[in-house]
């Protein structure tokens, strides 16, 4: 049986890279492709446990380093029980957030802590997605729609504009070092139109 393709859905937090995600399975699993829906932190029972302890609370609950022991623990068991399981039986995954993000979120801008992350996910995780749609938008609209959901998991929504504006800039420098994978997609435009874009290099790919 041919093995699946991995998808991950990256961006700052409002970008829209969860509605993204969503319309691209749809899309697919409505042309006939098996389709496993996934997120992170999350997407296993165990990750989903670890996603409240990081994604609620006030914003200096943890340490970047905590939060990069956190993440990965939480991937791993992600990867254990739905990633490589669903990939193996030819399943298309389609993850919203992966690795990228720790290495941006943590790894770049909550300190000098990349090498760290760098290291773990060697160790731990040794997977890399097939593509990655970095989802790239204005930090501040993006900012002002991620407070309105009033998800109740807004820690990292707490720390402001600059580290919004940061965190940009961190997933545009993966996407200039590893373009052989991500692919920028401009998410300041209507969502439709961003929708077809991404479907459009996704059947290319497939």
């Amino acid at each position: 049986m041919t093995r699946g393709l991995f998808i991950t859905f990256e961006g700052i937090d409002g970008s829209g890279k969860s509605t993204q995600a969503k319309a691209l399975g749809a899309a697919l699993a409505k042309d006939g492709h098996d389709i496993v829906m996934t997120r992170e932190p999350g997407g296993s029972p165990g990750a989903e446990e670890i996603r409240h302890l990081l994604l609620t609370g006030d914003p200096d609950r943890w340490s970047a380093e905590t939060e990069i022991l956190l993440f990965t623990a939480a991937r791993r068991d992600h990867l254990e029980k739905v990633i490589e399981p669903a990939l193996m039986a030819g399943k298309t995954v389609i993850s919203d957030r992966f690795a990228d993000s720790t290495r941006v979120y943590q790894g770049a801008t909550r300190g000098d802590l990349r090498a760290t992350v760098d290291t773990l996910h060697d160790l731990m995780i040794a997977r890399e997605p097939d593509l990655t749609f970095i989802i790239d938008m204005d930090p501040a609209t993006a900012l002002s729609r991620g407070l309105a959901r009033g998800s109740g998991e807004d820690r990292f929504e707490d720390f402001g504009l600059g580290f919004q504006t940061l965190l940009r800039d961190g997933f545009l420098d993966i996407a200039k070092s590893q373009n052989g994978r991500c692919i920028v997609v401009d998410g300041n435009r209507m969502s439709d139109d961003i929708t077809a874009d991404i479907i459009a290099q996704t059947i290319a790919l497939l």
